[in-house]
């Protein structure tokens, strides 16, 4: 429909127009025709001016008298139906163009989310056309209905929803996109068996992306659990969310680029455990870089697990004392087999160390291909 959006005339021709051509090239009158066809006058009238429609029998009739095939008379009134129907839905998304507001629409078209389109009234619906096509819904009436669902269901570490609603809507969708074109986890998921991959992903915190993420996301698979890795869309605010599709299929989205490794994989962990610890199916977790989990219980249960699982709790007193030097932290680092820009992290939200210090750059940034 969108290719036809695109190309719409600023008129429909109906199969009566090729009626008339007909009779009038024969020097025939309607009345003439009507005798010949065994229809009544006005029914006549009615097929002329496009106002009845072309049923089979009457296809057989005018292929009959007037000439070519029946399926040439049922396609013409199908067209014409079709380009009718087409016209009032153009309208209809016309109407519906203040829909679009909400959306960040130039990021979708850099994203190649959408196709790129010059920006005049005239293109609004087809941009609505788009966005209907790239949420899979039928109408801005229906995503309403779905999204106002959904986000019943958030769940937001600063207790409230800062982000634009349209653009976290875009980044989830992205991110589920992602997993239909290559298939969600064939595993099922326990959670025995993530927390042996969590264990094992620990270990990939050492490892440079390019390294790490086919691993990452493999163990993750195995688990049953999907992962996808979405750039941010700047107006949602979002850097992870824990979220389950269909209530069977555990997702940990993640808007890794440009953050540092500390932040990576705290992200990754915190979300984890919200897969882990909290079954509630029609949740969904989102979180910011900026969180703040005081008064959350559930965020706060997912920090402590992020926390400790990559500085175990019984190396917590020793963190806390490190002396502020590369050689200490990177020792200590290599001793519990962590990086050392998680130790740094860890000990900058500790109060242990300044968040301003030459340690930083023990601190890994990174960006993924994917």
């Amino acid at each position: 429909m969108t290719a036809i959006l695109e190309h719409k005339p600023d008129w429909l021709s109906p199969p009566g127009d090729s009626i008339a051509s007909i009779l009038e090239e024969r020097c025939w009158t309607e009345a003439v025709f009507a005798k010949k066809s065994g229809l009544d006058i006005n029914q006549v009238k009615q097929l002329v001016c496009g106002k009845a429609a072309i049923t089979s029998p009457i296809a057989l009739t005018l292929s009959r008298v007037l000439g070519s095939t029946v399926r040439f008379w049922l396609v013409r009134e199908a067209d014409y139906r079709a380009g009718l129907r087409l016209l009032e839905e153009t309208n209809g998304l016309r109407k519906r163009a203040d829909w679009l507001n909400q959306f960040p629409i130039s990021e979708m078209v850099n994203r190649e989310l959408i196709p790129k389109r010059r920006r005049t009234a005239e293109s609004k619906p087809a941009v609505v056309e788009d966005l209907l096509r790239f949420f899979c819904v039928a109408s801005p009436e229906i995503w309403k209905k779905n999204y106002t669902q959904l986000q019943a269901s958030f769940r937001r570490s600063s207790g409230d929803l800062r982000g634009n609603l349209g653009a976290i809507s875009v980044w989830l969708r992205a991110g589920e996109r992602v997993l239909e074109k290559k298939a969600y986890s064939p595993n099922r998921y326990t959670a025995k068996g993530f927390k042996a991959a969590l264990l094992k992903i620990r270990n990939l915190t050492v490892e440079r992306p390019e390294s790490f993420e086919p691993k990452l996301k493999k163990l993750c698979c195995e688990a049953g659990v999907n992962l996808v890795l979405i750039p941010t869309i700047r107006s949602a605010r979002v850097s992870g969310v824990a979220r389950w599709i269909d209530s069977q299929k555990p997702l940990i989205q993640l808007s890794p680029y440009g953050k540092t490794n500390d932040r990576f994989w705290f992200t990754f962990f915190h979300e984890s455990a919200h897969i882990l610890l909290h079954k509630e199916k029609q949740t969904v977790f989102l979180d910011s870089d900026s969180h703040h989990s005081e008064g959350n219980r559930q965020e706060q249960e997912a920090d402590n697990f992020a926390a400790n699982m990559l500085i175990p709790k019984e190396h917590l007193a020793e963190l806390r004392s490190l002396p502020h030097t590369k050689t200490a932290v990177q020792a200590f680092a290599k001793r519990i087999r962590i990086h050392p820009g998680i130790v740094v992290g860890r000990m900058q939200h500790e109060n242990a160390l300044p968040y301003r210090t030459l340690l930083n750059d023990l601190k890994a940034s990174f960006t993924f291909k994917n």
